[in-house]
């Protein structure tokens, strides 16, 4: 999947966490930007492309921005990768990079997070009592996983403003993965325990992002992607 424009892009998911075993696939995330003029005509282009091998997510310079004001952990997660995860980094990505805080609120951190995170309670929820297939245990020890570091990072944005991507042990996740993958209702004193959290800690947020940050710098990458048309301007 070749896309031009990249300004942001690097290795999330599995990998990133540290969580990955062999045989894990490697999750790719970018942005790019379309060239400004193509804004302006009858079809939008392509705000998404998706491929594989490995697998690969890029979105569009103003949908990350809007995924990323909504508090969607999968996006937000692209500007606070270590720096070796990185496999593209260019000046405008690093001015996003820069601002990532202004992207941040209370309330859409705490309602994606834990929303998310209840999503993969629900999913645990509808396997029953363990007694499956290895590959669903398998599929049910990844989603629990998952569901333990969302409410770590979560509560963490929320408390510090800060998102620590890679998890401080990584057997206890694993091992959280495979009590929940036996009995998928171990899952959920970590949920409650996570939704009391939230509710009685104290958080650095604001109630509401910052949005003129990312207006500004969106304009920005307009303005340098932007290519006149010069049989329309010659006239």
């Amino acid at each position: 999947m070749t896309v031009p424009n990249v300004l942001l892009s690097g290795i999330v998911g599995s990998t990133a966490y540290g969580l990955a075993r062999e045989g894990s696939d490697i999750d790719l995330l970018g942005l790019f930007a379309v060239p400004t003029e193509r804004l302006h005509g009858l079809h939008r282009p392509r705000e998404s492309h998706v491929g594989t091998a490995p697998d690969r997510t890029l979105h569009e310079a103003a949908k990350w921005c809007r995924l990323a004001l909504g508090g969607n952990p999968t996006a937000m997660e692209l500007v606070w990768l270590p720096d070796d995860l990185y496999e593209v980094r260019t000046p405008l990505g690093d001015e996003l990079i820069g601002i990532r805080s202004a992207f941040l609120s209370a309330r859409r951190v705490r309602d994606a997070y834990l929303g998310y995170a209840t999503q993969q309670f629900r999913r645990l929820e509808s396997r029953g009592d363990g007694s499956f297939s290895a590959d669903t245990r398998k599929r049910t020890a990844k989603h629990a996983r998952h569901l333990k570091r969302l409410c770590r990072q979560g509560l963490e944005l929320y408390t510090t403003g800060r998102l620590t991507i890679r998890v401080e042990d990584p057997e206890e996740y694993h091992a959280f993965g495979e009590r929940v993958a036996a009995d998928p209702s171990a899952a959920l004193p970590l949920l409650s325990h996570y939704e009391d959290a939230f509710g009685a800690k104290p958080t650095v947020l604001p109630d509401e992002s910052d949005e003129a940050p990312a207006e500004a710098w969106l304009r920005r990458v307009r303005a340098h992607f932007w290519a006149e048309a010069p049989s329309a301007l010659g006239a």
